[in-house]
């Protein structure tokens, strides 16, 4: 069934803009079928349309996994190419954004957007000015660095500021009217977009650091500041970014399987352990949304799913196509239908039609 059902049997559909997603990573790495149901990723096509999805960023990551140096802007020239041919497999059921006439198009009944990122600003080899290629091709949002690179520190790096070329980096993708993501960055670096920006920006995918203490998670001033600015954060459904109890035990399996590489065993075991943790309920996302609204308001929040990013999701979310349970938890909680209809889709359009339309 599309959309969800409410009292007296009534469908209604309530349309959602996700933040951020690495469905190109499944097609590069694994050469998975977007436009199948049954594909092996979170993010299909199918899915998309199930669940009412109207906007999907969909992430280019060039260093994960750990990518040779000389292969990072092969790499993410790759992920790009992806985000554009899942679109064209699409056969007219979704396109590419590179405009806000897009996303108003697609919030109108036309085909699905897709808004094309680079996740870390690694394949622009250290220049800023490598920004105006990835543009060209359709590129409307950046993060700047996954881990510590020439632009910024990151929250798993030295938590180092914006560098000289990040501070430029910042200014251009402003002028080329692109979104400034600040996931993954440090918090020094985040104080830095906060006191250099001009424009809204947001945080695809992080959660509130108040409720689960992970360093890529967002302290109750940085969503303050945030919201300040105009901007949203995206509550992620990655289970160590959404509960404590996990992310200790997924840090402690994680720690075993670093740094040197696995065996075939140990890989195996380290699997099978982090599989024996159980996951939150879709109750700790309900969570995070409830405290980002009462620190930030209801205009600063919405929807990034880390779906593919991430290999296990809360309990009851399968794929995308589970979206729909999310709005009557919402309900549940208390939430407006303004707000959860903010909270789905409305805040991040704001957003993005403003630094689009620029």
């Amino acid at each position: 069934m599309r959309g969800e059902e409410r009292e007296g049997s009534t469908t209604a559909r309530v349309p959602f803009f996700d933040a951020h997603c690495d469905a190109p990573m499944k097609i590069v790495d694994e050469g998975a079928d977007f436009t199948a149901a049954a594909a092996r990723m979170h993010v299909t096509l199918p899915g998309l349309d199930e669940a009412g999805v109207r906007i999907q960023v969909f992430a280019s990551c060039a260093i994960y996994p750990e990518t040779p140096p000389d292969r990072v802007v092969e790499r993410g020239d790759a992920m790009v190419s992806a985000a554009w041919a899942m679109a064209a497999a699409s056969e007219g059921r979704m396109a590419v954004a590179t405009s806000s006439a897009d996303l108003r198009r697609a919030m109108a009944g036309g085909p699905m957007a897709a808004i094309v990122a680079l996740e870390g600003a690694d394949p622009l080899e250290g220049k800023a000015e490598g920004l105006r290629r990835y543009v060209e091709r359709g590129v409307r949002s950046v993060i700047f660095a996954w881990t510590d690179n020439e632009f910024a520190g990151t929250a798993f790096g030295t938590d180092s500021p914006l560098t000289r070329e990040g501070e430029r980096l910042l200014g251009l993708a402003e002028e080329l009217s692109t979104m400034v993501d600040v996931s993954h960055l440090s918090d020094r670096a985040f104080a830095d977009v906060c006191g250099a920006s001009t424009r809204p920006f947001i945080a695809s995918h992080s959660n509130c650091r108040a409720l689960c203490p992970h360093p890529r998670n967002l302290t109750d001033a940085m969503i303050r500041h945030v919201a300040d600015c105009g901007g949203v954060i995206g509550i992620n459904l990655a289970p160590h970014f959404l509960d404590p109890t996990y992310s200790a035990a997924w840090a402690k399996a994680r720690a075993g399987a670093s740094p040197r590489p696995l065996t075939a065993t140990e890989k195996a075991e380290y699997i099978a352990m982090r599989a024996a943790i159980p996951v939150p309920s879709l109750d700790a996302v309900v969570r995070h949304i409830l405290h980002a609204v009462r620190v930030g308001g209801e205009d600063v929040v919405g929807i990034g799913g880390d779906l593919d990013g991430s290999d296990r999701l809360p309990a009851g979310m399968e794929t995308v196509a589970d979206y729909p349970k999310l709005p009557p938890l919402f309900r549940a909680a208390g939430l407006s239908e303004g707000q959860i209809e903010k909270i789905c889709h409305r805040n991040f359009l704001r957003v993005f039609l403003d630094v689009l339309s620029c």
